[in-house]
């Protein structure tokens, strides 16, 4: 009768464990020198050998002939404890004996002593699902064992065993084994089985396993109806050949291609393919790709197993970790709204192209996304273009146009010199200096803007990158009160654009409020129905009347802010006398 591999290839001896030497090698010891403890707990990941080494460890201890620690597997103890006809080794699921009953039935017979064997063991896996009442009453036994008694627990949830059971056992901490390690036996074992196993498809096998050597095992065994296991034949095995088209929607996404992503999408949908699955995978893809920027030397321990590392590198390559960040944010932002949406497709297609066109999104997380493209690319030294607009096959392409005849330059025709007056200025003269404001008040206190055009100002309150604002054509005490009241209703954090003139102001027309916002900050943040409703209702609550609220992004033109007798006194060569 065929067997299944990961029980063909199941170690017998601690020798035969992969990967765990620094526990192995620990028990062997204890077995050689008799310094046995009277119970263990045997931690780690599914798959990683904790079952195993305690199956070994029951057979080592009552072995008639231990060789080096090891058990002989030849004495009528190993071969009893290995077919299970020794009643003395028990082993049994904590997930369905889990009852007080169960420990209660288990202690009343632990203090019997073994009828064939030296040590009665009992193995006790999944430990962490008993009730309270079991633990405590197992606790009990723990507390005054038997000499002829050992407890083996195993357990994947470690921060479930109460610290009263931690305390009286040894521990021992299994961890997941190196992708190198795996891909190595499971070349060995294709090797002694007569596969013919790709050493790429042997990697892969090891990345999906997640240093899980039994897990390895089952997927070798899997794909084992290949007659020569590739890549492609384990995709194909495994129902991973969504992967690649994943991949491809995340190279379409990077590329700014919303008709290739869509294109995509839809395809993978008519496949059956469903939207939230897909979103997940794209978001497992952006995660691994995350990985390998922030760390490129331990990152690939840390991926999914589910990409090779040069797609990985690729991908990182042509995003920035700002904006994988921003992308990974909006894939869950999407599957949570899927959860109640209507139509989870629609949903998807939203997020893909929001994806794809990161200019739609006017947040600060997309502006510091978009800004981390260039700075990479500056450092890099590639350039950055828009995507080509290409027209479409199916319309004809305008004919150029004919270029038409040069027709003869006129010549030139010379005029006479205009004769200059005797008393005209010569043209080396010097300019006129600017008048002070005490002799411009002593004109009649026009000041013409014109004459403080070379005018430096003390400190740079207006710098290069200062947009200017739009200042309301109304009074400015409604516009004043109208703030004062919009940010006492704001939350914290969007207050202190409306208290920054250099930020918004508000034009208050009849029955209308438009409010300026500066485009490279204020704007982002204010465009927002939630604002804009409460700057409706702090005018209406100041004006007593019903007020409608649009918001624009400020700019120059017939409304640019004149700069009033407080800004020109931040200018060295004004000076004031009298008045304000």
């Amino acid at each position: 009768m065929y067997q299944a591999l990961y029980r063909k290839w199941r170690p017998k001896t601690f020798d035969q464990v992969v990967g765990q030497e620094h526990i192995t090698e620990t028990l062997k010891n204890q077995v050689k020198t008799g310094r046995l403890s009277h119970a263990y707990l045997f931690i780690g990941t599914r798959g990683t050998g904790k079952t195993t080494c305690a199956k070994i460890l029951a057979k080592a201890v009552n072995c008639e002939n231990p060789v080096n620690g090891n058990p002989c597997g030849k004495c009528p103890a190993c071969l009893g404890i290995e077919d299970a006809s020794v009643m003395d080794v028990v082993e049994l699921d904590a997930a369905s004996n889990n009852g007080v009953d169960n420990v209660r039935a288990l202690r009343d017979e632990a203090v019997f002593s073994p009828a064939s064997v030296k040590k009665r063991v009992y193995i006790i896996d999944e430990v962490h699902m008993l009730s309270t009442s079991a633990f405590n009453a197992l606790l009990k036994i723990l507390e005054e064992p038997p000499e002829h008694l050992m407890f083996i627990l195993a357990t994947t949830e470690l921060n479930k065993v109460p610290a009263t059971i931690l305390s009286r056992c040894q521990r021992h901490s299994f961890k997941r084994l190196d992708t190198g390690l795996i891909t190595k036996h499971l070349q060995y074992v294709a090797g002694e089985e007569k596969f013919d196993l790709a050493p790429d498809a042997a990697e892969l096998i090891a990345r999906l396993s997640e240093g899980g050597m039994r897990d390895a095992l089952s997927l070798l065994d899997q794909c084992s109806g290949a007659e020569h296991i590739t890549v492609d034949s384990v995709y194909s095995a495994m129902g991973l050949a969504g992967n690649r088209s994943t991949a491809q929607m995340l190279d379409n996404i990077a590329s700014h291609d919303s008709a290739a992503a869509l294109e995509l999408f839809q395809g993978m949908w008519r496949d059956g393919k469903d939207p939230a699955v897909m979103l997940g995978e794209l978001n497992a893809l952006q995660r691994d790709v995350l990985m390998i920027s922030v760390a490129p030397k331990s990152g690939a321990e840390l991926t999914s197993g589910g990409y090779d590392s040069r797609t990985l590198k690729e991908f990182s390559k042509k995003l920035t970790p700002a904006e994988l960040t921003v992308q990974m944010s909006a894939v869950q932002d999407a599957l949570f709204t899927m959860r109640t949406a209507g139509n989870p497709k629609t949903a998807a297609e939203l997020c893909l192209i929001s994806l794809c066109e990161p200019s739609l999104s006017d947040g600060l997380p997309e502006l510091r996304a978009r800004v981390s493209r260039l700075e990479n690319a500056v450092s890099t030294g590639t350039a950055v273009c828009a995507p080509p607009q290409t027209a479409p096959d199916n319309e004809p392409r305008p004919e150029p146009m004919p270029e038409p005849e040069a027709e003869p330059a006129p010549e030139p025709v010379t005029e006479p010199a205009a004769e200059v007056p005797d008393d005209a200025p010569p043209w080396d003269e010097e300019p006129p200096e600017p008048r002070s404001c005490e002799a411009a008040e002593d004109d009649g206190g026009n000041i013409d803007p014109g004459e403080f055009a070379e005018f430096q100002p003390e400190d740079d309150f207006l710098d290069k990158g200062s947009v200017p604002v739009q200042a309301p054509l109304s009074s400015g005490g409604d516009w004043a009160a109208i703030a004062n009241r919009a940010e006492s209703m704001l939350p914290p954090g969007l207050r202190i654009w409306v208290s920054d003139p250099t930020q918004l102001t508000g034009e208050l027309n009849a029955d209308s409020l438009h409010l300026y916002a500066n485009p490279l900050l204020a704007y982002g943040q204010l465009n927002n129905p939630n604002v804009l409703n409460t700057f409706r209702q702090a005018a209406g609550d100041v004006l007593g009347r019903p007020i409608s609220v649009t918001i624009g992004e400020s700019s120059g033109g017939s409304a640019a802010v004149t700069r009033d007798i407080e800004e020109l006194k931040k200018f060295k060569e004004v000076h004031f006398t009298g008045g304000n």
